[in-house]
């Protein structure tokens, strides 16, 4: 279907009022107060339809929907419309028939924002009818169009702040590794208001702590010489006459038990 058979329909009212007008005398325009306003000759429905470019007025019964009259307008304003000057719910178009006979006659609203609409309507199809003008003259001559000229003038300079950038980059960087321990063996510091536990090593043998070896200590005044590891005391004799007969029961015990039993003797 070509673009000048598709009718589309722009604004319909179901009320609107046709009057007599007289002929104008003067260049002065259309006055409605000169009409007999409270003897419409005809009443019914208008439609505001397009085809192309062009806008059809049509006033239509309300019931049946026969064409009473047709205003063709190919533009606005212009003549084919026109407003009255002492009043905005009045129009004076101009109708034609089949024959290319032209009169014309004079409608008006009842409500003032169904004349607003009816003049929107008009506007709208007419701006859209300019537009696709324009983008056809465009369409075939694209080199006439405006051009965009975002090279710099003479004098302009542009300035970067790198020092800002910088300092952007390093706050979004990555976080800072953790370092990474020299001994083999991590320590976790002792809890708070506790004591730290000491190794004590077994006589003759030396405590490593950390990988490194922790040396006995040095006795004052001996020229380096090391001192011993404190060695447990032997049991006096008041100790043995005390723990006698604990150990001799203990020894009695022990003695009795089986070996192989799965018990450990100590």
């Amino acid at each position: 279907m070509e673009e000048s058979d598709y009718e589309s329909v722009l604004c319909v009212k179901p009320e609107v009022h046709v009057y007599r007008i007289p002929p104008r005398a003067t260049n002065r325009g259309y006055r409605a107060s000169e009409w007999q306003l409270d003897q419409p000759s005809w009443s019914g429905r208008l439609r505001i339809t397009a085809k192309g470019k062009v806008a059809y007025i049509k006033l239509e019964d309300r019931t049946s929907g026969e064409l009473f009259a047709q205003a063709p307008v190919d533009q606005f304003p212009g003549m084919a419309v026109e407003s009255v000057t002492d009043s905005s719910r009045y129009f004076v178009i101009r109708v034609e028939d089949g024959n290319g006979r032209r009169a014309f006659i004079g409608i008006g609203f009842g409500d003032r924002g169904d004349a607003f609409d009816f003049n929107v309507a008009l506007q709208d199809h007419f701006k859209w009818v300019k537009q696709q003008s324009e983008f056809a003259k465009q369409a075939q001559n694209p080199d006439q169009g405006p051009k965009l000229d975002l090279g710099l003038k003479e004098g302009q300079t542009i300035k970067l702040n790198i020092a800002n950038m910088k300092k952007k980059e390093g706050a979004a960087g990555t976080p800072r590794a953790r370092p990474a321990s020299t001994g083999g063996i991590s320590l976790l510091p002792p809890p708070p208001g506790g004591k730290a536990s000491t190794l004590v090593p077994p006589p003759g043998e030396q405590l490593s702590m950390g990988g490194s070896l922790v040396q006995p200590p040095v006795a004052p005044g001996s020229g380096g010489a090391t001192m011993p590891w404190p060695q447990p005391k032997p049991a006096t004799a008041a100790t043995a006459d005390i723990w006698g007969d604990f150990t001799k029961s203990t020894g009695s015990a022990s003695s009795q038990t089986q070996p192989g039993t799965g018990w450990v003797q100590f």
